[in-house]
């Protein structure tokens, strides 16, 4: 498996060089095509017209979505025409109800999506659909990069957070281009279930695939000692140095998560490393 075909989704400028900076070095580092799109977004619709509705007002909106889809077009082939790699840049307007229609189907004809951290501070309410379409529809992993630009990319030390789930195995799999580069890769259990089939060697059959596929591990068990996994993967990825975390993505329904809250979205909202993710 290889990334021969990059993605990335832009629906602002704010941070622009930046993002297109870590995605094009990305690219270079696997020889990959890079399709970006210029997602021009009427937030004032859902998709769908009210009856008596006025004309004018909704095609002003997706005039303006328009234009901005342009503007981000024009400036992203500036930024990206002495990048030296290979890529297409395409434009197009989806109102908010409707995002997933437009994300997926070019999604799922990419290797991997590359796309800003979600919650915060000047983020776009099309942000968390953006990611959620890319997983759930276009069943394609995301790496989620951090509002402060990493150094790279190409991981040295990634922490891959285990738990023997079908997701973090997709994950896992999926990851494996950018982990075959890394020098060493952290596989963290937490509180490992006293009769899961890996109980006398938590992660053990998982390090021994990646062996086989180039990839040296080290296998860390700790316990569960925070309320939220979230944080002691956060906390041990600091205390060991990584630079990237691997692990699946929703293992509960999205609909729980966005209520009760959940490792991928507390992950999401306070990480300060870019996370692989895969569903």
């Amino acid at each position: 498996m290889a990334y021969n075909t990059i993605f990335t989704i832009l629906t602002r400028k704010e941070g622009l060089q930046a993002h297109l900076d870590q995605v094009a070095a990305l690219a270079l580092s696997h020889d990959a095509h890079l399709d970006v799109l210029c997602l021009g977004v009427d937030r004032t619709q859902m998709g769908y017209y009210y009856a008596g509705a006025n004309a004018m007002v909704l095609q002003e909106a997706i005039t303006r979505a328009t234009e901005e889809s342009k503007a981000l077009e024009t400036e992203t082939t500036e930024l990206l025409k002495n990048a030296g790699l290979r890529y297409a840049v395409d434009t197009d307007v989806a109102q908010m109800g409707d995002i997933g229609r437009h994300v997926a189907w070019r999604a799922r004809f990419s290797d991997l999506v590359v796309l800003p951290k979600p919650y915060g501070d000047g983020k776009g309410v099309e942000d968390e659909p953006i990611i959620e379409s890319v997983l759930f529809e276009g069943r394609t992993p995301v790496l989620v990069l951090p509002d402060d630009p990493a150094e790279s990319l190409a991981s040295k030390k990634p922490l891959i957070a285990w738990n023997e789930t079908p997701e973090a195995l997709a994950a896992v799999r999926k990851a494996l281009p950018m982990l075959q580069k890394a020098a060493a890769a952290h596989v963290v259990v937490i509180d490992p279930p006293m009769h899961g089939p890996d109980r006398s060697d938590p992660g053990g059959m998982l390090a021994a695939w990646l062996a086989r596929h180039g990839v040296a591990t080290e296998i860390d068990v700790i316990s569960k000692t925070m309320p939220r996994i979230s944080d002691l993967i956060s906390r041990h990825a600091t205390d060991i140095g990584a630079d990237m975390i691997v692990m699946g993505a929703y293992g509960h329904s999205r609909f729980r998560e966005a209520i009760l809250g959940g490792a991928t979205r507390h992950m999401l909202e306070g990480t300060k490393l870019p996370i692989f993710m895969a569903h």
